[in-house]
């Protein structure tokens, strides 16, 4: 298996700047000259990740037009379109009859004749949204992580393949993929650099998830969904949401190739009251198992008040590589830094994406997304039961996160918060 790995390594490191680094170079083509089709895009999912999206989409082609919105929340279109409006300016096309609202807006804004599908609603929904646009033909971009419980993580493996099989662009938000920096560091590590290796540690600690005091009129399921990101069947818990970027980390490190086991802890230390914090826990600690032997320690919270920390570091038999701030590898006489350019990922991002669909060489992370966001889920698995647990076990698992109804007048209770020891793996 180390063999595996190590090729595994190898390929990726020969291959990543050429899928992904040999794009940046331009925001659009050179066949863009011959080829001035305007790209139609449509945006679900209207939150500040998702206007922001948009807006880096509308700069990453010169011929490009955002035509269709939609939303579960009318008010939040009037509020964020009006942003949007004035950066994009004569490539904001959308109407009012191709802004839509409710469960089906997606469907609505795919059928509405994009080329080029953003979806950005909370993560429940991503392989539900993901399917209707890869079986209508339209390239997507859709933001981590890309679902919240393994039978989503399977749905978009099978996706990425479909997406594959047409032609079609399926890009993930693993943004940190698209740093100048961070592509070279990863370049370094998987051509060897730092030798074999053996350990990594990151932290993804902040504070406190932000809250929408509830409103007259709202009921449960409004509720939940205004404060998706305190909900776990909306949003996977915070290692899930937040924490994955950390971990996609450890996973390019290791030439995508998932652990083999993990085990670990975490719990509800400040998140004491349903109504604020939901049913998510606020700080995690996970042990992550490769077969070659090495290991990858996470840990992540969201508290006020206490230390922050986004780190990335990685030890190998010939040096150690620091992969979030200083980008580099210290390795005595071989030490490097990097020294050049810090891009804007989030623009490098689209700008790779409408590269390729003017190319026609579709790119596709799929697969890779998925992986991450598995083993973010494999974390709170063993987070949550107290249990060490197999990534086949955990990718397997029958597990289904979705509320028992989607009705905004019938009650919907916050379940119980998962107690390590005591809740048991589904």
């Amino acid at each position: 298996m180390k063999s595996e790995i190590q090729t595994r390594r190898r390929f990726v490191a020969s291959s990543s700047l050429l899928s992904a680094g040999a794009m940046i170079s331009a925001p659009y083509l050179t066949k863009a000259a011959t080829n001035n089709k305007t790209i139609k895009i449509g945006l679900v999912g209207i939150g500040g990740r998702g206007s922001g999206a948009a807006a880096q989409a509308m700069n990453a082609d010169p011929h490009v037009a955002l035509t269709a919105i939609g939303d579960l929340f009318e008010d939040r279109i009037k509020l964020r379109s009006r942003i949007l409006k004035s950066r994009g300016r004569e490539k904001y096309q959308v109407t009012p009859e191709t802004t839509f609202v409710g469960f089906d807006a997606y469907k609505k804004v795919i059928d509405s004749g994009v080329d080029v599908v953003i979806l950005t609603s909370p993560p429940n929904f991503r392989p539900q949204h993901l399917e209707y646009a890869i079986e209508k033909g339209v390239h997507c971009f859709f933001e981590k992580p890309v679902a919240v419980d393994a039978p989503g993580v399977r749905k978009v493996i099978e996706l990425a393949k479909k997406a594959k099989d047409k032609n079609l662009s399926f890009m993930s938000g693993f943004c940190w993929r698209h740093h100048n920096p961070k592509q070279e560091v990863f370049k370094r590590i998987l051509d060897g650099d730092a030798g074999d290796l053996s350990s990594m540690y990151s932290t993804y600690n902040g504070g406190e998830i932000w809250k929408k005091k509830r409103e007259n009129g709202w009921g449960d399921l409004e509720a939940q969904i205004r404060n998706w990101n305190a909900h776990l069947w909306l949003s996977g818990d915070s290692i899930v949401e937040q924490a994955v970027h950390c971990i996609d980390m450890m996973q390019w490190a290791m030439g995508d190739v998932a652990p083999t086991s993990a085990e670990g802890s975490g719990g509800r230390q400040v998140y004491n009251d349903p109504d604020k914090y939901g049913n998510i826990y606020d700080h995690f600690a996970c042990v992550y198992q490769w077969e070659t032997g090495a290991r990858g320690y996470h840990f992540s919270r969201q508290q006020n008040g206490a230390v922050a920390s986004y780190e990335v570091e990685i030890f190998g038999s010939k040096g150690s590589c620091s992969a979030k701030n200083r980008h580099a590898i210290m390795a005595g006489e071989n030490s490097w830094r990097y020294r050049g350019e810090n891009n804007d990922m989030y623009q490098t991002e689209h700008n790779t994406l409408f590269k390729s669909i003017r190319d026609g060489v579709p790119f596709n992370d799929g697969e890779k997304a998925a992986k991450s966001t598995m083993v973010a889920i494999m974390g709170r698995m063993v987070a949550y039961t107290g249990q060490k647990i197999t990534y086949q076990d955990a990718l397997h698992s029958k597990q289904d996160l979705s509320p028992p109804h989607f009705n905004w007048d019938t009650p919907l209770a916050v379940p119980t918060p998962p107690i390590p020891g005591v809740s048991r793996f589904i």
